[in-house]
């Protein structure tokens, strides 16, 4: 039986009706011309993370939490400029339920698809143009499992909450641009019942309580990566202090929370923190934060320790081992981001070698003897090293369940040793300052840090070490 033409024509109404009825059944009518901004980054691991058309400044994030109905009702500014015409443009969310958006003051119109939001303004936003939109939204975030298996995103605690990012579990409890590529500078509001305590990135500018809810105001000027976000929320012992008072910049404020259950076995390493940090200056120039600390729950709220910018969260008390390598992350990781997550070994490898360059100037094993080890097929403390560490090449991991694998840790490292074999120690420590540097606060990949070296070290043939090494499948010779 064949279909009349009156009703195919009636039919493709309808489905026409469909594709714009989400759009009109929010509010507005727009008069927008241009071209929508892409939905995604075309990340190799995480093609959906991140969106086009527009870069991100600031966030101004003003959230209350409910421990007991574990429900965030929150209101996001989002203030960025657009790289292009735009008649549209996306936001990373995963689940909660928008209640209302405005860009520029004025009823947009939006839609969702998965962790797509996209939003639809009135009049069309020049190339060039900075403009502010306002999402209102509440709900139960949701925790996000990675491809590795592990857990992220809004981590529900016996207290209250942790909100662990990497890599793409921020959607989950804010709208944004949900890739490392695009760095904003963040204000982070958080009411929360009286007695609790409310910890995020940057420094504490305000605390005030009316009512029986506390809110907690932290403010993070250098720019952050959407990841390294974090808000802790919960009962805690805080503790801040400044150190390293000079006449440049007042000292370095240290702010540490800790989960009562955890105080007693944290306070010895914790008191650390600004050796640690002093050390670190030594060898990877000045610290590019404005403040520092860590916050540590307890090992069964938060599975894994991750570098959230300017204080680490750690699952239980940290030994100093772990707490060196998440304070190297603030230099290679958190001011020097990675571009995409194919170039995570820059994160990881860097502070693993920055293990083990405390462990050699701190009467440990030297960086020599814990490659040869590896090399060797032996596993070090933890349970790292054997056999995994050959399994890929740090710059290509097969996959995104991958890219937290003993190759990006380990063997990242061992290509760092590797280089510093080649050009000598003067010149190595040259490389670190310099890298951490010539990228501060800024992205970088695999390719620029490969051209820096080459830069920094123009007599030497880096060759094998980036073939057989970095890229290389399998074990390597040792040359």
């Amino acid at each position: 039986m064949s279909r009349s033409a009156p009703v195919v024509r009636t039919a493709l109404f309808a489905l026409a009706l469909t594709l714009v009825l989400p759009f009109v059944a929010c509010t507005g009518e727009g008069g927008v011309r241009g071209t929508p901004g892409s939905a995604g980054l075309r990340d190799p691991y995480f093609p959906q993370a991140g969106n086009g058309g527009y870069d991100v400044t600031h966030y101004d994030l003003t959230l209350d939490y409910d421990p007991d109905g574990r429900r965030l009702t929150g209101t996001a500014v989002v203030t960025a400029r657009a790289t292009q015409d735009l008649s549209a443009f996306h936001l990373d969310l995963k689940g909660l339920d928008v209640e209302r958006i405005t860009v520029g003051g004025r009823e947009a119109r939006w839609n969702r698809a998965g962790q797509e939001l996209t939003v639809r303004p009135l009049d069309e936003l020049d190339e060039g143009t900075e403009f502010r939109t306002e999402v209102r939204y509440s709900g139960r975030p949701r925790t996000v499992t990675d491809p590795d298996g592990s857990r992220e995103g809004w981590l529900p605690t016996a207290d209250g909450a942790v909100a662990l990012g990497e890599p793409v579990g921020s959607m989950s409890w804010f709208p944004g641009n949900h890739h490392p590529s695009d760095k904003a500078a963040y204000d982070v509001s958080v009411t929360v019942p009286e007695g609790l305590h409310a910890i995020s990135n940057g420094r504490l500018t305000d605390e005030s309580t009316r009512r029986g809810r506390t809110t907690f105001t932290w403010h993070t000027a250098e720019p952050m990566a959407s990841y390294l976000a974090t808000v802790a929320v919960g009962e805690f012992e805080t503790r801040a202090s400044v150190t390293r008072e000079t006449a440049a910049d007042g000292g370095l404020p240290v702010y540490v929370a800790v989960d009562p259950s955890q105080a007693a076995a944290s306070e010895e390493v914790l008191d650390r923190i600004p050796e640690v940090v002093a050390w670190a200056e030594g060898i990877f120039g000045p610290y590019p934060f404005s403040s520092a600390g860590a916050i540590v729950e307890r090992p069964e709220d938060s599975g894994f320790a991750l570098e959230t910018q300017n204080r680490p969260v750690f699952p239980g008390a940290p030994d100093i081992v772990l707490l060196v390598h998440e304070l190297a992350h603030q230099w290679y990781g958190n001011s020097v981001t990675p571009k995409t997550w194919r170039d995570m070994w820059l994160n990881e490898g860097f502070a693993t070698y920055a293990e083990w360059l405390w462990q050699e100037e701190h009467g440990g094993d030297t960086a020599e003897e814990i490659f040869d080890a590896l090399y060797a097929g032996d596993s070090l403390p933890g349970g790292v090293g054997g056999p995994a560490v050959w399994s890929f090449p740090p710059a290509e991991p097969p996959g995104a369940a991958d890219i937290s694998g003993s190759p990006v840790y380990q063997r990242g490292a061992m290509v760092l040793h590797r280089i510093r074999e080649t050009v000598g120690d003067d010149t190595f420590r040259a490389i670190l300052r310099g890298w951490a540097a010539e990228h501060r606060h800024g992205n970088a990949d695999t390719a620029d840090f490969t051209a820096y070296v080459e830069k920094s070290a123009p007599d030497e043939d880096f060759g094998a070490v980036w073939e057989d090494w970095l890229y290389g499948e399998g074990k390597p010779e040792r040359r």
